[in-house]
C-alpha cells in the first residue's frame, strides 16, 4: 500500500507540472497581455508601460515566467492581481470561502444521504419503495439547480408570509448581528445559511450516487463469499456492513476526485 502510495505521488509531480504549465502556456499565447488596452489610451506614456511590463516580469521569456510563477506558487504567493493592484490571494479568497464552505457540505450530504439510500434500493430491488426512490433521484437529476432553488425559495417565502418564519434563510450568507456573534455562533450561522443551497447542489449528483451504490451493493451480495458467510450464521447486518458494504463502497468512495471539479 506504502509502494502504491508513492507511486501515486511520484506521478502527480509531471502531471501537475505539465497542467500548469499548459494553462500558463495557453494564456500567454493569446495576442496581447493586460497592459495592452493601456497603451492604446493616449494619455499614458509609452516608457511608463514598458516600466509597468519590467515590473510584472511580462518582457522576460515565457519558461522563465512560468518558473518565477511557480517558485512564488510554492512559497503561497500568487502575485498581485493587474486589475485591483492587491495580493491575488487577497482578492480571490473571499470569493471562494462561501464556495469551498457550499462544496465540503454538499460532499457531506452526497455521501450521507446518497450511500444510506443505495443500500436500501439493494436490499429492497423492485419493490415500491425502489420505484419511488428512483422516480424521486431522476426527478433531481432532470430540474435544474437553480429552478429548484428558485422553488425552494418560492415555499420559504409563503411560509415567512404565512408563519412569520422561516425553517431556513431566504437568502444571504450571514444574519444580521453576525459580527456581534461568537466565533463558534458564526460558523453554526454560516452553515445554516449553507444547508439549503449545499442540498440543491447536490440533487443531481444524489441520482447518480443512489444507482451506483445500489447497483455495486447488489453486485456484491450476489458474490460466493457472501454466500459463505451467511451460510456460516452469520447476522444478516454482520453479512451487510462488515463484508458487503467495504467492498460495494470502494467505487463510491474513488469517485471524490471526479465530484469535486463539478461540484465548485
Amino acid at each position: 500500500m506504502s509502494a502504491y502510495l508513492v507511486r501515486r505521488l511520484v506521478h502527480l509531480v509531471p502531471t501537475f507540472l505539465g497542467a500548469t504549465f499548459l494553462a500558463f502556456f495557453v494564456l500567454q499565447i493569446a495576442p496581447g497581455d493586460f497592459l495592452t488596452q493601456w497603451a492604446l489610451d493616449p494619455k499614458i506614456r509609452p516608457e511608463t508601460i514598458e516600466r509597468m511590463r519590467h515590473n510584472f516580469g511580462l518582457d522576460r521569456p515565457l519558461l522563465l515566467q512560468y518558473l518565477i510563477w511557480l517558485k512564488n506558487l510554492l512559497h503561497g504567493d500568487l502575485g498581485i492581481s493587474f486589475m485591483y493592484q492587491r495580493p491575488v490571494l487577497e482578492v480571490v479568497w473571499p470569493r471562494i470561502e462561501n464556495s469551498l464552505i457550499l462544496v465540503g457540505l454538499s460532499l457531506l450530504f452526497l455521501y450521507l444521504i446518497g450511500i444510506p439510500i443505495g443500500v436500501y434500493q439493494a436490499l429492497r430491488p423492485y419493490t415500491l419503495p425502489d420505484y419511488v426512490v428512483s422516480f424521486l433521484a431522476y426527478f433531481g437529476l432532470a430540474i435544474p439547480n437553480f429552478f429548484f432553488m428558485l422553488i425552494l425559495i418560492f415555499l420559504l417565502v409563503k411560509v415567512k408570509f404565512a408563519y412569520g418564519w422561516t425553517p431556513f434563510p431566504i437568502g444571504g450568507m450571514t444574519s444580521q448581528g453576525f459580527e456581534q456573534l461568537p466565533p463558534l455562533r458564526q460558523w453554526v450561522d454560516i452553515l445554516w445559511h449553507a444547508i439549503l443551497p449545499a442540498f440543491v447542489v447536490v440533487t443531481a449528483d444524489l441520482s447518480g450516487l443512489t444507482r451506483v451504490m445500489r447497483a455495486q451493493v447488489m453486485e456484491v451480495l450476489g458474490q460466493d463469499y457472501i454466500r459463505t458467510a451467511r451460510s456460516k450464521g452469520l447476522a444478516e447486518r454482520v453479512v451487510l456492513y462488515k463484508h458487503a458494504l467495504r467492498n460495494a463502497i470502494i467505487p463510491i468512495l474513488a469517485n471524490i476526485g471526479g465530484l469535486l471539479p463539478g461540484l465548485i
